[in-house]
């Protein structure tokens, strides 16, 4: 199994945390998931927010390549409505020369309105901006030439320099939770990139649609699901479990607070149909129920408790990638240390033992 480490720099939950430190902490996980065999360094994009503040990820990424030059290193995601996919292709195509080939290219379309205007961008648009976008820039890094005659980006041929130099074949990754979004995914051939919020069942159907989908419109079988998860790990199962009640109820928190979950507006947005489902269940179990419900679908304790977790995912949803958060929701340096190094050192050799589902090598 290939899997990484994701990196979300906030500082929610936090009362004394600078935005430097931050950041200083997030970067020496980095150095020791590096150092453990981790196989790519993954960080998300967001914006002006304690929730997480990663302006620019391919700027990060760029850093850390310098750094790591045997990891790959990926984005998930870059937000395309908040982007020109002229300038998007330009810097994949930067960071991938200097990666030696190593990008993970991961889109999203966004879904915190307080992001999407500060940007002046409507979210009624960021459907119609993804799918305009995406292809654009997957087909710019194939050809070396970006063109578009959308509504949104009237784009005339234009060539990339420096010339993409690899194939982004099995290397590019979507965001996606409705079924809206997995056919997105599966007519770009993307992975598939899910985050741990609510039990793996429910879940089930909408991949299973993706992976028909990709089947329908390509005649091969599709890429391994990417599955972004917020893991406490320790020796002790009942401390464990405090840790994440707190540490992953907090990072609950942060979410509804970010993504505005108990408001109305996604009943209006055009396209969030299945945030508006989210927004009634979340309401309706209150945030003792998500909590609840994120936990059952989201990996703590021991590594013991952790690997037969996964197992049982496993038999459930079939082979997947695996991307792991251990910061989030106020967790302490030392507690996000100990559970990587321990991850690190009684989960990863395991799941590496259950077979390749490496992103392909660049050619």
């Amino acid at each position: 199994m290939d899997v990484g480490m994701m990196m979300l720099f906030t500082n929610y939950g936090w009362d004394d945390c600078s935005d430097g430190r931050v950041w200083e902490e997030e970067l020496r996980l980095a150095a020791i998931a590096a150092d453990s065999g981790f196989d790519c360094l993954w960080s998300a994009e967001h914006h002006f927010n304690d929730y997480s503040f990663v302006p620019d990820n391919m700027h990060l990424m760029s850093h850390l390549c310098a750094l790591y030059p045997h990891m790959d290193v990926g984005t998930a995601a870059v937000i395309l409505p908040w982007h020109d996919p002229l300038r998007v292709a330009e810097n994949a195509a930067v960071l991938d020369l200097l990666s030696k080939g190593k990008l993970r290219l991961g889109f999203g379309r966004g879904l915190a309105r307080r992001e999407f205007e500060a940007f002046r961008i409507s979210m009624d648009e960021s459907r119609t901006r993804f799918d305009e976008a995406a292809p654009m820039i997957v087909e710019a890094l194939k050809s070396g030439f970006i063109e578009g005659d959308g509504p949104h980006y009237k784009q005339p041929r234009t060539e990339i320099r420096p010339r993409p130099q690899h194939s982004f074949d099995n290397r590019i990754y979507a965001v996606a939770s409705s079924e809206d979004s997995v056919k997105s995914a599966a007519k770009l051939g993307a992975h598939v990139v899910m985050f741990a919020d609510r039990p793996w069942e429910m879940r089930l159907p909408v991949i299973e649609k993706g992976r028909e989908m990709h089947r329908e419109i390509h005649g091969t079988e599709p890429p391994t699901i990417m599955l972004t998860e917020f893991v406490i790990c320790g020796t002790d199962l009942e401390a464990c479990e405090e840790e994440a009640r707190q540490y992953q109820g907090k990072f609950v928190e942060s979410n509804f607070y970010h993504y505005e979950f108990l408001g109305e507006h996604f009943a209006t947005v055009k396209g969030y149909d299945s945030y508006q489902q989210k927004a009634a269940i979340a309401k309706e179990a209150g945030m003792g129920g998500a909590v609840d419900g994120f936990m059952k679908a989201a990996s703590w304790g021991t590594p013991d408790k952790i690997l037969r977790g996964l197992e049982e995912r496993h038999a459930l949803i079939g082979d997947f990638e695996l991307n792991v958060a251990f910061r989030f929701g106020g967790t302490p340096y030392d507690v996000c240390e100990r559970g990587i190094k321990l991850f690190a050192k009684e989960v990863l050799p395991v799941l590496k033992s259950w077979g390749p589902a490496k992103a392909a090598a660049a050619e």
